[in-house]
């Protein structure tokens, strides 16, 4: 069709394998992902990797997607001289600091929306934890995401081997399967992983009376609220 048009035009004709190229350009920006790329700083210590952050901007533009960096506009948990791997008394803003990374094409990790974008990448860095990391609460079957995305983790699902908890055995399984720990908790509890700052229960996993399974989310957002 294309090389009908250019004939009809009076173009001089392109090779096939301009042709090729033309097509897998054109296919290539139709497929484009939207992706995320959230920063936590510049610098190892108390930031983002920048070399990581790099590789993963340079595999991402290799890969035709649309990106968009986002950082939280929050103070560093610390500052950190990186010469002398000490720590240094100087305050710096996380956003200020990834905006260096970003060339300055950066937004408030608060303007992200999951609409908007087809995946969410997080470069490492000790600033990942440091400027990132907060208590998450997670119900029902959305415990697994956890289990998914943090290894060793420990989470709920309800009960296993008990009647009331009727997918919980399976689900549990799933989640011993992926290298974290299913801890059994009934419907009005939950459970802290202390470590991961992650509270969870299990709510509608259990066939149990709807003010149980309002006590056990209550349970976990009162979890989420002590550690933030």
């Amino acid at each position: 069709m294309l090389l009908s048009l250019l004939q009809h035009t009076g173009r001089s004709l392109l090779t096939l394998r301009t042709l090729q190229t033309l097509n897998k350009s054109f296919y290539s920006s139709q497929m484009a992902k939207r992706v995320a790329v959230v920063l936590a700083g510049c610098g190892v210590y108390d930031g983002s990797e920048i070399h990581e952050a790099s590789a993963v901007l340079v595999h991402l533009s290799r890969g035709g997607a649309t990106v968009q960096m986002f950082a939280p506009n929050v103070d560093q948990m610390h500052v950190v001289n990186h010469l002398k791997g000490e720590p240094s008394e100087e305050k710096r803003n996380v956003l200020v600091e990834s905006a260096r990374l970003a060339r300055g094409n950066i937004q408030e990790l608060s303007k992200l929306s999951t609409k908007d974008h087809d995946a969410i990448i997080f470069p490492g860095g000790f600033g990942a934890a440091k400027n990132l990391c907060k208590p998450i609460g997670l119900c029902c079957i959305s415990p697994v995401l956890a289990a998914k995305v943090l290894p060793g983790c420990e989470v709920t699902v309800g009960i296993e081997k008990d009647s009331k908890y009727p997918d919980t055995a399976g689900t549990a399984e799933a989640i011993n399967q992926l290298g974290c720990k299913h801890v059994s908790k009934g419907v009005g509890e939950s459970h802290v992983d202390e470590k991961n700052k992650l509270v969870t229960t299990c709510a509608f996993m259990c066939d149990a009376p709807i003010h149980e399974i309002f006590d056990g989310i209550g349970s976990m957002v009162q979890g989420v609220l002590k550690m933030a």
